[in-house]
């Protein structure tokens, strides 16, 4: 994926990919709740994810549509993590999650069969 978005911009498409096409004004709306923001932060950042291409703009009601999915920015953001922070290795990254004390069993047996499945 070649669009990189900003921790502001990902708000905004996190609404979208849980929510579906929606309304610029929804989009506003539930941001207002969450985050707090005015309706004119929300538009701006909505109108530089279109820049972007990451989201679409069709009438009426300034319907607003993701044009990539979320596992398409969850895989380029993990790979920038493990680049920049575990000098490109996966095996470092997945060795810190495994160190991490607050893993419950439950996320421990999740990891065991998600490496499971790698076989």
């Amino acid at each position: 994926m070649d669009i990189k978005l900003f921790d502001s911009e990902l708000k905004v498409m996190g609404v979208l990919w849980r929510e579906g096409d929606t309304t610029a004004k929804h989009i506003s709306d539930v941001l207002k709740e969450e985050t707090g923001w005015n309706m004119n932060t929300t538009y701006t950042l909505i109108k530089r994810c279109i820049k972007k291409g990451a989201i679409e703009r069709t009438e009426p009601s300034f319907m607003c549509h993701a044009l990539i999915p979320r596992e398409a920015v969850q895989e380029a953001e993990t790979n920038e993590l493990i680049d920049k922070i575990f000098d490109g290795s996966a095996d470092k990254l997945f060795a810190s999650l495994l160190g991490r004390k607050q893993l419950s069993e439950a996320q421990i047996e999740d990891l065991r069969k998600i490496v499971g499945k790698l076989d």
